[in-house]
């Protein structure tokens, strides 16, 4: 699978984790220098706190655009680390 904003490859995995529609690429897949740590979090109930990044590609910036658990509850322990993405970033094969 691979992620997609603004024309830019973002992570590229054979072994994403899809939990509630949404594709979890291991942190090693993701192109880091696109990511900017945000001091934004929310509350899952059964995953547990979630952190996001912000993409900045060709001097545009995409706030919060994705998200991980970097430790999550037991329920979710397959998806600890793993990133996703809403806000227009493509998930394509």
């Amino acid at each position: 699978m691979k992620a997609i904003w603004n024309g830019q490859l973002l992570a590229e995995s054979d072994n994403t984790v899809v939990i509630e529609g949404n594709h979890y690429f291991p942190k090693e897949s993701i192109k880091s220098e696109y990511f900017k740590d945000s001091a934004t979090h929310t509350i899952c109930p059964w995953k547990g706190t979630a952190s996001y990044y912000t993409l900045a590609v060709d001097g545009e910036e995409n706030k919060d655009v994705a998200w991980y658990y970097p430790e999550t509850k037991q329920a979710a322990k397959v998806i600890e680390g793993y990133v996703a993405f809403w806000k227009g970033v493509a998930i394509e094969d």
